[in-house]
């Protein structure tokens, strides 16, 4: 049967992740790879997890974490969680809040509940991979989200309704972004709410890295901004998105969206029909675990991934020929680099793999329009710092012979 005559029109649009085929390198033992985004595996809190576990069986609450349960998520999470957001500018309540699969099921959620076909997100030059693929499905049109540069909002508008559509929501993450490891300034924070304001959208703030600050003072989340504006997380137009897979574990797949009631009631009936609700065991483990384990453990992957990050900046500006230029990140687990416009990162990196066994995310991935060809990503998180200058060594020797 030719499965694509029946496929609906978005199937066409879902492709398989870059970053996603590039981590089953990390199985390869010759390959230094700093390709995959991913924590540490031997930073995770593994011995807590297995008390844990122990404790929700031994104390008779199976019945709870074996059963279905509320689309919400748990209860006590959701109120540490809330604690939690109190601490970064942003009160709010229970029924501010829903736990979801990761904040990668977040995502895929506001793009069901905020766009239809030829509509228009607005997205930075380069953006999140994954935030991409949720939102392909919807099939919107992308815009690139220049809050500070020479667009306006009517300029915005015009474009999306040429199109067919509407802008609907500006996306962005704000702290160590991934793919560039960049922090928005409070100057810029502002300016994409002012821009929301003026288009009537909504603003995703990605905020999966925001607890992996290195160095620097905290800024406030665009969320903050917006309550101080308006008086009310019910009054906001921001939709905060965190996640426990960069602080305590990828694998149990807990995440949250913050945002007024209004929103968070609608994507709790996404949540009724898509998978009735998060694991519920998994909910409980990570709230005994946060409760007791999250700032001291939070600090030690801290530390560990900010001796790795000065590691490679270092060994950048060591081994890396001219006309190579890189970010350097307050947090998070990213680098990005920019290369002589002549060179595509996609050939490199196969000639990477054969002659220098460097693995690396070419940059074209992170880009709507398909540009960015001479740009990368390097990730830190899972590579030690003898690995880290063995592998800028490789890649400097392969720029220079390109």
């Amino acid at each position: 049967m030719d499965w694509n005559t029946v496929f609906a029109s978005r199937a066409s649009r879902m492709n398989a992740s870059e970053i996603r085929e590039l981590l089953k390198l990390l199985d390869q033992p010759d390959i230094i790879s700093f390709a995959g985004g991913i924590p540490d595996p031997e930073l995770f809190p593994a011995q807590a997890f297995q008390d844990a576990f122990a404790q929700i069986f031994t104390d008779g609450q199976q019945g709870v974490a074996l059963q279905y349960s509320v689309s919400e998520g748990y209860g006590p999470l959701r109120d540490w969680i809330v604690q939690e957001m109190a601490k970064i500018g942003v009160p709010c309540d229970r029924e501010n809040i829903l736990i979801t699969s990761g904040s990668q099921q977040a995502l895929d959620y506001l793009g069901k509940i905020f766009l239809s076909p030829q509509d228009t997100a607005l997205v930075a030059w380069p953006t999140y991979l994954g935030a991409l693929g949720a939102f392909n499905a919807y099939e919107p049109l992308y815009d690139q989200l220049s809050p500070k540069g020479n667009r306006g909002a009517q300029d915005y508008r015009a474009a999306a309704e040429q199109a067919g559509g509407t802008v609907k929501f500006a996306y962005t993450s704000v702290d160590f972004a991934n793919p560039t490891g960049e922090t928005l300034d409070k100057q810029t924070r502002n300016a994409i709410l002012d821009l929301a304001e003026e288009l009537n959208i909504a603003v995703i703030e990605d905020a999966a890295y925001q607890a992996l600050r290195y160095k620097g003072s905290a800024l406030p989340p665009i969320l903050a901004l917006d309550i101080l504006r308006n008086g009310s997380i019910n009054a906001t137009r921001t939709l905060y998105c965190g996640s426990f897979s960069k602080t305590l574990s990828p694998g149990l797949r807990v995440g949250w969206v913050c945002a007024a009631k209004d929103v968070i009631s609608k994507l709790v009936l996404i949540k009724q029909a898509s998978d009735l609700h998060s694991p519920t065991l998994n909910q409980m483990a990570v709230s005994i675990v946060a409760e007791k384990h999250f700032d001291g453990h939070v600090a030690k992957v801290r530390n560990t991934y900010a001796q790795r990050c000065d590691a490679m900046l270092a060994a950048l500006s060591r081994h890396m020929p001219d006309g190579v230029s890189w970010t350097k990140p307050d947090g998070g687990m990213f680098i990005w680099l920019t290369l002589p416009k002549t060179i595509d990162t996609n050939i490199l990196l196969e000639q990477s793999l054969k002659t220098e066994k460097v693995a690396f995310v070419p940059g074209r991935a992170f880009y709507a329009d398909g540009t960015g060809a001479n740009t990368l990503r390097l990730s830190f998180s899972c590579a030690k710092p003898d690995q880290i200058e063995e592998g800028m060594k490789r890649l400097g020797r392969l720029l220079r012979a390109s």
